[in-house]
């Protein structure tokens, strides 16, 4: 039997197709709030993700799959018995693949009126490329993201897949659904959430056209004051072969920045004489080559400088601060973020590990109302794997 979960969302039931990328990303983060959540996996293979074992795949903690065979209609049927006890459903298909399944919004509307269906595309679910191959970094490509990334004279810079996948579209997603789920307590009715990458990329860039349209930045990588531009807002090499970041933004940091470097005002250049901002950016690297990271660390402690160290994934849940937060935590031998935002009276939790491919299978469909002998037609079928 499904454990109790912890969390906010604890009591919302939602059917994940599986999928890979943003779409897992945004079921992990509701399942950490504490939504119970069924994964359809796919056929072994298919999801096109690295090739890990299953206890490493932390994008699908916290919830258990079945292994159904979508392309078999008794499998089909099966998701539409449990998409009438859920509250909301989420696919990452390409537009039209969940209608030709014979599980797009028109047929899981019809089973329950009240269902939340989320929808994660790259191009969104209309318009001349919705049905286009893609991937994170042609998204973001998009929107100005990329072209907006790196140092003056340099090429674009791919920021990881952080701002399409996760930030542009597992983060739409989830506040997509818990917004349509909060929605339908007052009307009584589903809608669909249409979260695409490039919408939400996009989203992500709002203050900086607000900035260029005020003339405060230029599309050219580099010369702005939050994107390596500036010296007070950029990663210095130390003499160990670390690096620290620092964004002394504020003239209060700037200006103890300076005393900490040893310099004076006097002789600098103006804070946003951009001018002159390559010349400083020179010799704020001298002299942060005279120390070692943890040298700058230290004498930087108690100082308004707006400085930290730039920590590999491996140093990092070492830090004392993230261990005093617990920000990162261990299950079953793997370090791994903690769930996030924090709450003070309805914790989420990590519910459980990765599952391996139909691990739960018989369970879960116990817990979603299937009999014993309606599993074994299942498997009998070859819906079920």
């Amino acid at each position: 039997m499904e454990q109790a979960h912890s969390g906010p969302l604890a009591g919302i039931r939602i059917v994940e197709l599986g999928g890979v990328g943003p779409t897992p990303f945004g079921c992990m983060l509701l399942a950490d709030l504490g939504a119970e959540i069924v994964r359809i996996e796919r056929p072994p293979g298919y999801d096109g993700g690295a090739p890990i074992a299953p206890r490493f795949t932390l994008m699908n903690r916290g919830r258990r799959g079945v292994p159904l065979d979508l392309k078999n209609p008794a499998a089909v049927a099966a998701v539409l018995r449990m998409v009438e006890r859920a509250d909301a459903l989420v696919e990452g298909f390409r537009p039209g693949v969940a209608e030709k399944l014979g599980l797009g919004p028109d047929e899981c509307l019809a089973a329950n009126p009240a269902l939340v269906y989320g929808r994660m595309t790259g191009w969104g679910q209309d318009g001349p490329w919705a049905r286009a191959a893609g991937h994170d970094v042609n998204y973001v490509s998009l929107t100005g993201v990329v072209h907006s990334i790196g140092e003056a004279g340099g090429p674009p810079v791919i920021p990881l897949n952080l701002v399409g996948d996760f930030g542009g579209g597992s983060l739409y997603l989830a506040l997509g659904v818990v917004s349509a789920l909060l929605e339908s307590r007052t009307s009584g009715r589903g809608q669909v959430v249409d979260a695409a990458m490039v919408d939400g990329s996009a989203s992500l860039m709002t203050a900086f056209y607000g900035f260029r349209a005020a003339g405060y930045w230029t599309d050219e990588r580099g010369t702005n004051r939050l994107d390596s531009g500036a010296p007070w807002y950029q990663v210095y090499e130390t003499k160990d072969g670390g690096w620290i970041s620092l964004a002394a933004n504020e003239t209060r940091f700037w200006r103890n920045t300076l005393r900490m470097l040893g310099f004076t005002e006097d002789e600098l250049p103006g804070q946003h004489d951009r001018e002159h901002w390559p010349e400083m950016k020179k010799r704020f690297a001298e002299v942060f080559r005279t120390k070692t990271r943890d040298e700058w660390c230290a004498l930087a402690e108690g100082q308004d400088v707006c400085l930290a160290p730039v920590l590999s994934m491996a140093e990092a849940p070492q830090h004392p601060h993230l261990r005093a937060r617990g920000t990162f935590v261990e299950v079953e031998g793997v370090v791994q973020p903690a769930p996030a935002p924090r709450f003070s009276r309805t914790p989420g939790a990590i519910q459980r590990p990765p599952a391996a491919p139909g691990e739960h299978a018989d369970e879960v469909l116990a817990d979603w109302g299937f009999s014993a002998a309606e599993a074994a037609d299942l498997r009998d079928s070859g819906a079920l794997g």
